[in-house]
């Protein structure tokens, strides 16, 4: 039972640490003041939004912090 509690900690620290870095290296939402302004173009490019890094990014990031969660849950059970 202890092997598998250090083992979920140090999955629990990784998924922490690449959780930390994916947000880092995520650009600001208010990157400049041309976003806020053209809204028409931004419309029209919003269809390949989804294939940028910020947008995997920004995935990677919700599934990690709900393994992040997962991990966290499971440790409270086996607690």
């Amino acid at each position: 039972m202890d092997a598998l509690k250090l083992i979920i900690t140090i999955l629990q620290l990784l998924c922490g640490v690449a959780i930390i870095a994916a947000v880092l290296f995520q650009s600001g939402k208010s990157a400049g003041l041309s976003g806020a302004i053209g809204g028409v173009a931004d419309s029209f490019l919003a269809k390949n939004k989804a294939k940028t890094l910020d947008a995997k990014l920004a995935r990677a990031t919700k599934w990690m912090g709900a393994g992040f969660l997962i991990l966290t849950l499971v440790l409270l059970i086996l607690g």
